[in-house]
């Protein structure tokens, strides 16, 4: 077996078997296959593709590349939620607070966010004290005993994905739905998660635009995860407009932290509850999405999803105090109004942009190695089909530099189209795939 030959094999469209799959992996992790064969042969495959039994084999070879996590020691059916990413997607701050709460185990591996999107482990480090460098068994010890643990990705969790994944992003052969399914759910895989459910956007805020693309995806990824044994579903969600109303780390906490008080945005508590439902169900404890809803809902109107996630902020170092008086996270220094240039109704977004006004102001990574401020960001007062009039601010910013806040501004204002007549916007949830 030699790389010259698997790659001249797919590119006439051949069909690789287990074992050549898993050599072109774990030759490439361990330098014995270089970059310019691996580019070939990503490029062979995003031409010709990769049937369904050959793109599990891939995931479960980039999911065997490194450590897998051994979570046998927690207690119960584990869940876990990915999300392919998008501008304001705070529902991991929600949901696992509703499930502790119900007594079903989160343990969740989370990454920082880059460029346009956000991540979850920056959001939760913008609470005084919080951390998310835990030990396994101080992971397992705290889902056992709280019932919610989120921590920062392994740096030997499925290695293969990270170094695939960085050739592919130079070699213009990331949309490739095989590719991005492979990489999702090897490392869903290695999180020893028993039941997954994945948060497909879709949309100008999403990477993938187009409903059928994300259809697509989510189909592969829930056909990878069934096959691997695991208890898989996808909920294809909008991602046209951020998710919520805020935009930015400690104001995108607060917002989950609004929910949780039974308040807030209707978007994004239909998108927590409607993802959290599939992981009642898979953990058994619902028969159908409804009777979960209930569930998950009792858990805000009585208080115990917050105070689940006072407790487990508690836990990873946190100070409970600043979830029941919110007031204690930091402030950004100057609140600009930003108005719209005409009457009308919103009726388009071109969501990138608006993630890219909270890099701007400080609030994302151009780089791996660039510093977040937590305190900058965005409030949206109107969303897609709302009315707006140039005497009402139609958004907030939140900065710490009057040239960023300017640049910022400009850039907001741009990102939204205004038209005449109201306009019909998507449902928030677009389909489940189960």
């Amino acid at each position: 077996m030699n790389m010259y030959d698997l790659i001249r094999k797919k590119r006439d469209g051949g069909i690789l078997s287990k074992e050549e799959i898993r050599y072109i992996v774990m030759g490439y992790t361990g330098g014995a296959i270089p970059d310019y064969q691996m580019a070939s042969f990503l490029m062979a495959v995003y031409f010709q593709g990769m049937n369904p039994q050959e793109t599990v084999d891939l995931t479960l070879a980039m999911a065997d590349s490194g450590d897998r996590l051994d979570l046998s020691d927690i207690k119960g059916i584990k869940v876990d939620k990915h999300s392919t990413g998008g501008v304001g997607d705070k529902t991991s701050l929600i949901l696992g607070p509703m499930l502790a709460a119900l007594g079903i185990p989160v343990a969740k591996m989370s990454g920082r966010g880059l460029g346009h999107t956000g991540g979850t482990i920056d959001k939760l480090e913008s609470i005084e004290g919080f951390s998310t460098d835990l030990t396994r068994e101080q992971f397992v010890q705290n889902v056992n005993r709280i019932g919610l643990a989120i921590a920062g990705q392994t740096s030997n969790l499925a290695p293969a994905d990270k170094k695939i994944y960085a050739l592919r992003d130079v070699t213009a052969t990331v949309d490739n739905p095989s590719l991005i399914a492979a990489s999702i759910m090897s490392k869903k895989l290695a999180s020893d998660a028993d039941v997954i459910v994945l948060d497909v956007k879709t949309g100008s805020g999403a990477f993938m635009q187009t409903i059928e693309e994300a259809e697509q995806l989510a189909e592969t990824m829930v056909s990878i995860g069934r096959m691997a044994g695991k208890k898989t579903y996808a909920v294809i969600t909008d991602m046209n407009e951020p998710l919520g109303e805020m935009v930015g780390n400690a104001l995108e906490v607060q917002e989950a932290v609004d929910i949780l008080r039974n308040r807030g945005d209707i978007r994004l508590r239909e998108v927590a509850i409607t993802l959290a439902s599939y992981m009642v169900m898979g953990a058994g404890r619902a028969s159908g999405p409804e009777e979960a809803r209930k569930l998950l809902e009792g858990t805000l109107a009585d208080g115990s999803a917050l105070d689940k996630f006072a407790e487990f902020v508690a836990a990873q170092g946190g100070n409970p105090r600043w979830i029941y008086e919110p007031e204690h996270f930091p402030q950004a220094k100057l609140v600009e109004p930003v108005y719209p240039e005409k009457n009308g109704y919103l009726s388009a977004c071109r969501n990138r942009e608006v993630g890219m006004v909270s890099l701007i102001l400080g609030g994302g990574r151009e780089t791996k190695e660039s510093r977040i401020d937590p305190t900058v960001g965005i409030r949206l007062c109107r969303h897609l089909g709302d009315a707006v009039q140039v005497d009402e601010p139609f958004a907030y910013l939140y900065a710490n530099d009057d040239q960023k806040a300017a640049e910022a501004k400009k850039r907001l204002l741009a990102a939204y189209d205004i038209s005449a007549a109201p306009v019909e916007c998507q449902p928030v949830i677009r389909k489940v795939i189960l």
